[in-house]
Parts: C-alpha cells; structure tokens; sequence
C-alpha cells in the first residue's frame, strides 16, 4: 500500500519515471481534496500518514508555483496592453470592501 501511495504521488505531480504530464492547477486541488480526505480519515496507518501528507504537501507547493505563474502572465499581458498600473488584490474583510469602513459616519 506504502509504495502504491509513493508512485501515485510521483505520477501527480509529473514524475518522470510514468513518464506522465504535469497536473494542472484544478487537478491539484482535487488531488489535495482528497489527500485531506484520506488524512482526515483516520484509517491509514503512521507510515502511509507521513507518505500521503508529503505527496499533499508537494502538491501545494506545485500549485503555489502555477498560480505564481499565472500571476507573472498576467502582470506581463497588462503591463504590455498600454502600461496600467498593477496594484495589489485587497479581499474586503467581513465589514465589506477595504478601505470603506473609515469613510461610513464620517459625514
């Protein structure tokens, strides 16, 4: 069972003795959706626990990797379709948009 979890996690993420393609960035999250599945299951011994959470934890990382990736694109075709600013993403917090708490009864 150990070494079916090593070469599964070796093939997720591209290995290159399958010889099979990378993930993509969906693929990796259905991946870790089920590595979390499978962790939180509690039917897997210490051993197979360590080997499924270090295929989880390379997959995190090839997917923090793609979505750098895809940031760098991004910056590239914006910055070559007429020069407009790159500003960072501000996620509004649980009082709505960033920056509009200050403004609300300041009137």
């Amino acid at each position: 069972m150990a070494e079916a979890i090593t070469s599964a996690g070796a093939a997720a993420l591209g290995g290159t003795a399958a010889g099979a393609p990378e993930l993509g960035f969906d693929q990796i999250l259905a991946r870790l959706r089920d590595v979390v599945q499978r962790l939180e299951s509690g039917d897997l011994t210490l051993e197979q626990s360590l080997l499924v959470y270090e295929e989880g934890v390379q997959l995190a990382r090839r997917g923090q990797h793609l979505l750098a990736s895809a940031e760098r694109r991004v910056e590239i075709l914006v910055s070559a379709s007429g020069g407009l600013e790159i500003a960072p993403f501000d996620e509004p917090g649980p009082n709505g948009p960033a920056g509009s708490a200050g403004s609300a009864g300041s009137g």
